[in-house]
């Protein structure tokens, strides 16, 4: 089998920052179609135009993934570009604060139709997609291929991570449930549960809190924090035809760090 995903169309959401650039870059750079997707149009624009300089296969949708009609056009807009998908990338998550004890600033509605259902919602529309091009191919392989970006948070979880913890756990479970319905239909469901990677979520996050940085670094037992391109390179092994009898399947990228004793860690 080959790592190869030259010549495949991909959707990648959250492609405006952090790991689903990222994603979107590597992708981009192994020959994919990528049709990249974020609801900041300025900077997903930005980073499109920067792209399209080494790799002319690149295009972008801007737009609210909580909309349905926002999801249909971003489907149509990638296939009038590239005429099918291949590959989807959930990349496309909130992580906010929550207040347990306050249901007005749980953010749970919030993060569970941004992180789970928006996910969901193109997952179902993109797997039809995927069913009818393998019916016209004819196409006895892969009818294609989703991976939704998750985290673990859904283990491991924070008094201010309540609502973020949940819907992390949901998507695995979602992603479960699809591989199992999507699997007669040849389509392939994963996850890749991160750990401390230097998306742009985290970034903020290190500017204001100096120790923080010191304490995830000591919390993860390869001794550093993950580079964005460390989660692309495993989203193209999810993508590639190297996965053909794997689904289901949350694969977990932190350095070891759920394999310590949360009371040994230096952060809980």
């Amino acid at each position: 089998m080959s790592f190869s995903i030259s010549g495949k169309t991909a959707i990648i959401t959250g492609a405006a920052n952090g790991i689903g650039l990222a994603i979107a870059q590597h992708f981009a750079a192994q020959g994919a179609n990528v049709m990249m997707a974020d609801i900041d149009e300025d900077k997903l624009e930005s980073e499109a135009k920067e792209l399209c300089k080494d790799f002319k296969d690149v295009g972008y949708f801007a737009g609210d993934l909580r909309q349905k009609l926002t999801l249909a056009n971003l489907l149509s807009a990638t296939i009038d570009a590239y005429d099918r998908v291949d590959i989807l990338i959930n990349a496309s998550r909130q992580v906010t604060a929550s207040n347990p004890l306050e249901p007005s600033a749980d953010g749970f509605e919030d993060l569970f139709q941004q992180n789970v259902l928006s996910n969901l919602r193109l997952s179902q529309l993109v797997a039809k997609r995927m069913i009818q091009q393998a019916e016209e191919d004819e196409n006895t392989g892969s009818a294609g291929t989703i991976v939704n970006l998750s985290s673990i948070a859904s283990e491991r979880t924070h008094p201010s991570l309540l609502a973020y913890s949940v819907s992390c756990a949901a998507l695995n479970q979602m992603t479960r449930s699809l591989a199992v319905s999507f699997a007669q239909k040849q389509i392939h469901v994963n996850a890749i549960a991160i750990g401390s990677v230097e998306s742009a979520n985290l970034g903020y996050v290190l500017e204001d809190d100096v120790d923080l940085r010191g304490n995830m670094i000591k919390a993860t037992p390869l001794g550093r924090i993950a580079q964005p391109r460390e989660v692309a390179e495993v989203a193209q092994f999810l993508a590639s035809g190297s996965s053909s009898f794997v689904t289901g399947q949350i694969i977990t990228v932190d350095g070891g760090r759920t394999l310590i004793d949360p009371l040994d860690s230096a952060v809980h």
